[in-house]
């Protein structure tokens, strides 16, 4: 394994960390764009380009922004 792979991994590894231990929902989904962001570049490393499109189209821009858009419905609906 090369040490770009290595670092690819690690960061992965400290990406799914930082998700799982943020606790405030708004940062959790930021984080969690981060790491989908993180998983691009490793599908990248490992040679996989068309995962790493489909990776980067899902986890980094739709996910966060249907997560965000229901958790702006459900801080409407709390100040109801």
């Amino acid at each position: 394994m090369i040490p770009l792979q290595l670092v690819a991994i690690t960061l992965v590894g400290l990406g799914g960390l930082a998700v799982v231990t943020t606790r405030d929902p708004l940062r959790q989904v930021l984080v969690l764009g981060l790491y989908g962001l993180a998983l691009a570049v490793l599908f990248v490393v490992f040679q996989a380009p068309d995962v790493a499109i489909s990776e980067l189209v899902v986890s980094s821009v739709a996910a966060p922004f249907i997560f965000l858009a229901a958790l702006a419905k459900l801080r409407g609906r709390r100040r109801e």
